[in-house]
């Protein structure tokens, strides 16, 4: 679907340049940007060095002819961690002497991609959700995985046919290495069969829609310590914060229950609505490994606070009588209510001292 065009693009975005093109770009003040794609391919683009990160993605987004563009970022590439870009600084500020290389990521995965109105937009996040699965991020039951596998295979392969070429190829590349089986195989190849019919668009919504059902859909995963120094990792994402112990969820908190997120130096704190038998809120604090990595948790939250649950973009405040640490700053334009053009009050607060 639509792969001729996305092909075509990606060639023109990405075709090399000489010397004579290099300098000129220099002379005008423009830089080239190495983009890795969700694919894992790669493309360039020219943009002014005073560009902020917005810009970029609005580049990217239309080499890709990528409509509904907000679920999308953009992060640092050659880093082990995943480092956001910060959306609203230029680009000079944010690589300086660095060479200017980014991923382009999911970073709002949508709870319904049902309601996604471009195609391009739900091949992408299908895209994001395998590359979490091959990167370990995303768990699920081998016969999950065989599901999803199928689903894939029917919407890059089409119908079933006997010993199609590449089937074991494509399979490859939709379950990680060391669970791939021959009974494995064999059972991605008996649900393939069922799929005749199907559209590469409904085969790829298919998987979506099994895919939004693993606990960890979406979700950007921080490493913690609780109250009682054992190592666990808090997960963002659509539904709220859950806490996981050895990769399964403890412990749930929705975006409903949760009326404060704040941060002070390594201690990130949830406070959380008195329930019916409660006379007091409950407050919950966690240790991150460093002060950067305690930010990063509270920015994630806020912004997917934002996003998931707010009508639109607010300023996030800080508390008054204490020095500014760093960037209050939130990359999000829209929310997801803007999106749908369904509006609903509802309000958290966020702070770091």
């Amino acid at each position: 679907m639509c792969n001729i065009m996305r092909e075509s693009l990606r060639r023109l975005a990405g075709s090399g340049s000489t010397s004579e093109e290099g300098m000129a770009r220099a002379g005008t003040g423009t830089k080239r940007v190495r983009v890795q794609l969700l694919d894992g391919e790669y493309i360039s683009v020219d943009v002014e060095r005073k560009a902020r990160g917005f810009d970029l993605l609005e580049r990217i987004c239309d080499d890709l002819d990528i409509v509904e563009r907000d679920y999308f970022g953009l992060m640092r590439a050659n880093h082990s961690d995943r480092v956001w870009l910060d959306m609203e600084r230029t680009l000079a500020k944010t690589f300086r002497n660095e060479p200017w290389e980014v991923r382009f990521v999911v970073k709002f995965y949508p709870p319904e991609p049902s309601e996604l109105n471009d195609d391009n937009t739900r091949y992408q996040v299908g895209l994001a959700v395998r590359h979490d699965i091959m990167e370990g991020r995303l768990r699920c039951s081998c016969i999950t995985h065989a599901l999803l596998a199928s689903y894939m295979l029917q919407a890059e392969l089409g119908d079933h046919e006997v010993r199609v070429p590449g089937v074991q190829l494509v399979a490859r590349r939709a379950l990680p290495p060391h669970l791939l089986t021959s009974d494995l195989e064999d059972k991605v190849d008996e649900l393939y069969r069922k799929h005749k019919g199907q559209s590469p668009a409904e085969a790829e919504l298919n998987y979506l829609e099994n895919a939004k059902k693993l606990a960890l859909y979406g979700a950007e995963l921080h490493q913690a310590k609780d109250s009682d120094d054992v190592d666990i990792a808090l997960a963002v994402c659509w539904r709220g914060i859950a806490v996981l112990r050895d990769m399964v969820v403890m412990n749930r908190f929705p975006w409903t229950k949760i009326i404060k997120i704040s941060y002070k130096k390594r201690l990130f704190t949830l406070r959380l609505r008195a329930g019916e038998c409660d006379d007091w809120h409950t407050c919950l604090s966690f240790r991150l490994p460093t002060i950067r990595a305690c930010k990063t948790l509270w920015r994630c939250s806020v912004e997917h606070h934002i996003f998931f649950r707010r009508e639109g973009p607010v300023l996030v405040e800080r508390v008054s009588g204490f020095p500014r640490l760093g960037s209050r700053r939130v990359s999000c334009r829209r929310t997801l209510r803007q999106l749908t053009a369904h509006l609903h009050d509802n309000h958290l607060s966020y702070s770091h001292i």
